[in-house]
């Protein structure tokens, strides 16, 4: 017995100098090195699994690849909306306020976001519709086709897009079409194998031979963009599978928010795709007019896209969150599924709970994912007690990614309001400056709000004291959820 003990406390000792080891050897922000601690210190040898598969960071000649890419496209963008620098130029000043064109030029200073004016923008909340949109458009395409989304299952709607874009490779549209191997864990590269025979070209995300890293959970491909001939374009927060269609008992109705874009905020989308492409391919594209057509301004809705990822330290689409939160004067109305804010988000949310602001959030009745519900949970809990109004949805699965302020500005996109999409996921999100369009998405909101159960503080306090626990140590964890 006396030297089982000697081997555990010897166990105990290396897992704890290996664990310092591994985690003071990269750059982390403090809240993430403490959690990494907790769980490889507390958790031996099996925390150490889940670091491999967590807690590993992108590679620096993955990060290199994406960093030295040259954004395509950026000049014409900025030539066809013959972009002012006087800042004053950058909104009408009759339909949006001084405050929101800070919000625009920090998305020009952090992303080179353009700001495209005269876009024709089309919402949609439910899957079926927003597929027989994509398939139309898909079906009248006459040069390429690029697509880029986190998952796409190989199930029917999975099968019935790829067998369409096999019938436009084949009369001559060139497709290219990029997914994430962790998202898409239900798929194969069979699934694509004869588009490719076709003459497509399919890449799966900054993927890697190397068999550990395809179970890396961390630095995935989390945008969803459809481009078609550089006219129109695609960005929300759907994916490709039966169930965001409705079709999976599990989840009942799949409620996300998805849009279509004419006008030249597709161009940005374009530029955002290639930028992907060129660091995930070794088939690299180079800038061609037929890529960046110019677009007759045909709507009225101004918006940028922006994108963020581990490639770079700014979370910019946090960043554009935590100023539109801030700028609100009347109202804040969120949805998303995984709500784990870090510290400066919950903050302001806080602040204007108690300056008086209307804050309300709406996050789904059940997991998908129980640790990171738990601690949505556990936030929800603590901002109500701020004064923000929580509502849990009833009608399905709430996985809509949209903000909306004072009924002014816009954001939806791919990024959940929690530190994953912050930090470690590579995003894409839309922020549309428009009242009619910002009024309407407000109207979803509260129809979807009129679909959701009102949270109180009463209903924390029943809740079992198992699961409280459950919400504090899921809330410990929350910068490596």
């Amino acid at each position: 017995m006396t030297d089982f003990w000697i081997l555990v406390d010897s166990i105990i000792f290396l897992n704890a100098i290996v664990a310092l080891i591994i985690i003071f050897r990269s750059k982390r922000d403090i809240s993430t090195t403490w959690a990494w601690l907790l769980v490889l210190l507390l958790l031996p040898v099996v925390g150490f699994l889940l670091y491999l598969i967590v807690g590993r960071k992108l590679s620096s000649r993955k990060v290199f690849n994406l960093q030295a890419q040259e954004p395509l496209g950026l000049d014409q963008i900025v030539a066809n909306q013959k972009l002012q620098i006087d800042e004053k130029e950058l909104l009408p000043a009759n339909q949006i306020t001084s405050s929101a064109r800070e919000l625009v030029r920090l998305f020009l200073e952090t992303d080179n976001a353009v700001l495209t004016k005269k876009n024709a923008v089309r919402i949609y909340a439910e899957g079926n519709k927003l597929f027989e949109s994509i398939f139309e458009d898909v079906r009248r395409a006459k040069h390429h086709i690029n697509i880029e989304f986190f998952t796409w299952y190989d199930d029917r709607i999975g099968n019935e897009f790829v067998q369409l874009l096999e019938k436009k490779q084949r009369h001559g549209v060139q497709v290219r079409v990029i997914y994430d191997t962790f998202g898409s864990h239900g798929s194969k590269k069979k699934l694509f194998k004869h588009l490719v025979e076709l003459g497509g070209e399919v890449s799966p995300f900054l993927a890697s031979r190397f068999f550990p890293s395809t179970l890396r959970l961390n630095f995935r491909g989390h945008r969803k963009l459809v481009i078609i001939d550089g006219e129109i374009g695609y960005i929300g927060g759907f994916n490709v599978g039966d169930q965001y269609l409705n079709r999976k008992s599990k989840f009942g109705f799949w409620r996300d928010t998805h849009l279509r874009v004419l006008g030249d905020a597709v161009l940005s989308m374009q530029s955002r795709f290639f930028l992907d492409w060129n660091a995930t391919s070794k088939n690299k594209v180079s800038f061609d007019l037929k890529y960046f057509p110019e677009t007759k301004s045909i709507g009225q809705t101004s918006m940028q896209i922006v994108s963020s990822g581990p490639d770079d330290d700014r979370e910019k689409i946090k960043q554009g969150y935590v100023k539109m939160i801030s700028i609100a004067r009347e109202s804040i109305y969120i949805e998303s599924p995984y709500f784990v804010p870090d510290n400066s988000v919950f903050e302001a949310l806080s602040i204007a709970a108690i300056a008086g602001v209307d804050v309300r959030i709406i996050i789904p009745n059940a997991p998908d994912h129980p640790f990171v519900y738990r601690a949505t949970e556990y936030f929800a809990k603590e901002l109500i007690k701020s004064g923000v109004k929580v509502y849990k949805y009833q009608k399905g699965f709430m996985h809509s990614k949209m903000v909306v302020i004072d009924g002014k500005i816009v954001s939806i996109g791919s990024a959940n309001m929690d530190i994953r999409s912050f930090k470690l996921n590579f995003e894409a999100n839309a922020f549309l400056y428009d009242c009619e369009f910002a009024k309407a998405t407000e109207m979803i909101f509260l129809h979807d709000q009129e679909n959701s159960q009102f949270v109180t503080e009463e209903h924390f306090e029943a809740q079992t004291r198992f699961k409280k626990i459950k919400q504090d140590l899921c809330r410990l964890l929350a910068p490596v959820l």
